[in-house]
C-alpha cells in the first residue's frame, strides 16, 4: 500500500552504487557516497536489504498517558528524540510504541528527503508503500500546524484521514502547513525534543528531485523506547 504524503509520492529507492560498468565505476560510485556522507557529517553504510511485507496485528495495549514517552532514533547521521504525544494521540503513539519494542524500525531507513519540507521513513520495504501490516486511525487534534520538529505519520491520499502504519515524517519546514499547504490529515506522532539538529543534518543530505531518494543510505540503526 503506498503510503506518500500529500501530491508527493514516495517511489522505490534506487540501490546506492547501483552501476553497470566495472570497477573503476564502482569505485568511483564509492568514493562519491562517502565524499557526500563525510561532507554532510554521516558515517558511510551500506543500504540495509528490506525486510519484506510484515503481517502484524495492531497492538492491543496503550502507553500510560502519565509518562512521558522518549523514542531515541540512532541513524548513521547523528541520533534524534521524538517525544511521543501519548494524550493527545494515544492510538497513534501506542501503535509506534509498540513496533519500537518490537524492533520493527531497527534497520530501517529515511527513505524520502524533501529539502525545506520533510524527511520519510519507517518503510520495511524501502519504497514507500510497505506497512506493519495493519492500520490505526486517530484524527490529528484540531487547528494542528505542522511546524518544524513535529512528527506525524504518513498515509496515502485515499487512506481515511489519521490513518496510518509504520512511516512517519519529520517536519523540517519552519510550518508546513503554511509553506507547504501541508493539510491536517496526518496523524500526529510527537514532536523532536533533543537532536534537531540531526534531522535538519539529514534534511541537508542530497536527494533526487523528484522521487526524494537520498544519495546515501540514511539508516535507523535502532530506536528505543523508554518513560519517565
Amino acid at each position: 500500500m503506498r503510503r506518500p504524503i500529500a501530491v508527493l509520492a514516495a517511489v522505490a529507492a534506487l540501490p546506492l552504487l547501483a552501476g553497470c560498468g566495472g570497477s573503476s565505476k564502482k569505485s568511483q560510485a564509492s568514493t562519491a557516497a562517502t565524499t557526500t556522507a563525510q561532507r554532510y557529517g554521516c558515517q558511510v553504510v551500506k543500504a540495509p536489504p528490506p525486510k519484506g511485507p510484515q503481517h502484524l496485528t495492531r497492538p492491543a495495549t496503550r502507553l500510560d498517558p502519565n509518562k512521558t514517552w522518549l523514542a531515541t532514533v540512532d541513524t548513521n547521521c547523528g541520533s534524534f528524540t521524538i517525544t511521543l504525544d501519548a494524550k493527545r494521540a494515544p492510538i497513534t503513539a501506542s501503535s509506534v510504541g509498540a513496533l519500537i519494542r518490537r524492533g520493527f524500525y531497527d534497520g530501517l531507513t529515511f527513505h524520502r528527503i524533501v529539502r525545506g519540507f520533510v524527511i520519510q521513513g519507517g518503510d520495511p520495504l524501502g519504497t514507500g508503500e510497505g506497512g506493519p501490516g495493519y492500520q490505526v486511525v486517530e484524527p490529528p487534534p484540531a487547528g494542528i500546524h505542522y511546524t518544524r520538529g513535529t512528527v506525524a505519520m504518513a498515509k496515502t491520499q485515499t487512506d481515511p484521514r489519521g490513518a496510518s502504519g509504520s512511516q512517519f515524517f519529520v517536519v523540517t519546514a519552519e510550518d508546513a502547513t503554511t509553506s507547504a499547504g501541508l493539510t491536517p490529515d496526518y496523524a500526529l506522532l510527537g514532536r523532536v525534543t533533543s537532536g534537531m539538529d540531526t534531522v535538519l543534518r539529514i534534511s541537508f543530505v542530497p536527494a533526487d528531485p523528484n522521487t526524494g531518494t537520498p544519495a546515501i543510505p540514511v539508516v535507523m540503526r535502532r530506536v528505543t523506547l523508554q518513560s519517565k
